[in-house]
């Protein structure tokens, strides 16, 4: 175990929030799933407890392992994965495969493992990779607009247009941390009002295509309008069935919550150890537990902040924001969802909710923000080891 200990780098807090989201998201996960395990898995409970485990083992494993590369390495890694992952995305679009009759085109099936992925999420650590790459390699020069157009914009509405027909939610959160990460880079304002504005112009030609094609995606943009009507307007007569669970699940869990296990809407809410396991763990838990995860996250958040202000290099201060904020965001989108504070978007809560793809992929953000961290400590050290030899008798007398 010290060995382990002496092997791991970076900001140790972070270690610490992570591990323990992880062991917290046992119970409620463990908890949610005993529907789906009587509906179709015979009432076998501790399998998806397994399972869970199992994705947030291998979720750890990739941490550890994304930690130990160095993180300049990842800008050409960026120029790699960019085309492959615009070959996944395109491939995850035309394969149009359904699970238990839902769509499932955002998952790629993998027949050699019997798994399916979630190519988006993969997509997203690598676009907020590769915008902060190009922002740290123009930080010495004039960006005009006419330059950026090519090697940044272009591969970032690519990889928004392959995600945006099967997920609104992902692609839109997307665009508004590459945005966010370019004005931090020192984008023009001016340009970006121009992007902007035609992103708007972009997804509404999207809606007019999908409305006068309904056959190429049905139920898509019916779907999001839904949501979003039946967000905004409290008189609308079918009221949405899941924010109706969730919000009961919440009420009835009070400051203290009902205990660990005995949620009543887990057997009612769908999605419920998933994009609802908010919902479940203030049922369980209470207010309490509730405001506990909320400050787990924003705790994250200030150390993902403090690793990026201590960074030695622009990219490597983009770089741990760049994958770093998506991961709040989320965080933030899925426990707003829950209490009706934003439309339903099928956001998981990440560390928390179960699913491989998003524990994994978190994982590998959380591992590109610690090797950004571990390079800040090596720097440190070897400037300790260089004031060690300059002053050694100064050194031998504090050591005294």
């Amino acid at each position: 175990m010290q060995t382990l200990y002496n092997n791991i780098k970076g900001d140790r807090l972070i270690w610490a929030i992570v591990a323990l989201m992880a062991i917290l998201s046992f119970l409620p996960v463990y908890s949610a799933a005993s529907n789906l395990a009587y509906k179709g898995d015979n009432g076998n409970t501790f399998g998806f407890f397994i399972k869970h485990f199992v994705h947030l083992f291998l979720g750890f494993a990739i941490m550890y392992g994304v930690h130990k590369i160095p993180y300049r390495y990842f800008k050409g890694l960026s120029l790699i994965m960019i085309p492959v992952t615009l070959v996944l995305l395109a491939i995850t679009m035309l394969q149009g495969t359904t699970i238990d009759g839902a769509n499932a085109s955002r998952w790629i099936q993998i027949p050699i493992v019997g798994m399916s992925f979630q190519t988006s999420t993969l997509a997203s650590v690598v676009l907020m990779v590769y915008v902060a790459r190009y922002m740290s390699k123009v930080e010495d020069k004039v960006i005009t607009f006419k330059s950026s157009i090519l090697p940044l914009w272009m591969p970032v509405f690519l990889v928004l247009i392959l995600i945006l027909p099967a997920n609104l939610s992902t692609s839109a959160i997307m665009f508004l941390m590459v945005i966010m990460l370019v004005f931090l880079g020192g984008y023009p304002i001016r340009y970006l009002a121009v992007i902007i504005g035609s992103g708007v112009l972009a997804f509404a030609m999207f809606v007019l295509i999908a409305k006068a094609f309904p056959d190429a995606m049905p139920n898509r943009v019916d779907t999001w309008m839904s949501r979003i009507e039946n967000f905004s307007n409290p008189e609308v007569t079918e009221a949405d069935y899941q924010i109706e669970k969730a919000k009961i699940a919440i009420a009835s869990g009070g400051l203290g919550g009902l205990g660990p296990g005995k949620s009543i809407q887990k057997n009612f809410l769908p999605q419920s150890s998933s994009d609802f396991i908010f919902a479940i763990i203030i049922e369980e838990y209470g207010l309490i537990g509730g405001v506990i995860i909320m400050g787990m996250y924003m705790w994250l958040l200030f150390r993902i902040v403090l690793v990026s202000q201590k960074a030695d290099t622009l990219f490597g201060k983009l770089l741990a924001l760049g994958v770093g904020l998506p991961i709040i965001f989320q965080a933030l989108i899925n426990m707003a969802v829950a209490v009706e504070l934003f439309p339903v978007t099928g956001q998981t809560l990440p560390l928390i909710s179960s699913g491989g793809t998003s524990i994994w992929m978190t994982c590998l953000a959380i591992g590109i923000i610690l090797s950004v961290s571990a390079k800040r400590e090596e720097i440190k050290e070897q400037e300790d080891i260089e004031l060690a030899e300059e002053n050694p008798l100064e050194i031998l007398s504090e050591t005294i």
